[in-house]
């Protein structure tokens, strides 16, 4: 999302056209499934593999930490769903 988006229809723009119907608010930057992803099927953004989803994931629904494991950072598993930050250290700045 280049903005935050509010539940419901959002308007698609790009190489995919139409209007995809999320059930929670999307924040910028955040990821949305333009189609339903199967648990272990590949992710991809901007046509690059960037992980795999750790449950089924509807579509319209939020990707992010809690249904996404990512094959870019090994520890995605253990950040913080909401800021991000390592929670598998004594220290974020490790």
């Amino acid at each position: 999302m280049i903005d935050d988006a509010p539940a419901g229809a959002i308007e698609l723009i790009g190489a995919t056209r139409g209007e995809i119907v999320t059930p929670e608010k999307i924040l910028r930057g955040h990821k949305v499934a333009l189609c339903d992803i199967a648990a272990n099927e590949a992710v991809v953004k901007y046509g690059v593999h960037i992980g795999y989803a750790t449950k089924s994931i509807p579509r319209g629904a939020r990707v992010h930490l809690h249904n996404l494991a990512s094959d870019l950072d090994d520890r995605s598993g253990t950040l913080d769903l909401h800021s991000g930050a390592p929670t598998d250290t004594a220290s974020a700045y490790v």
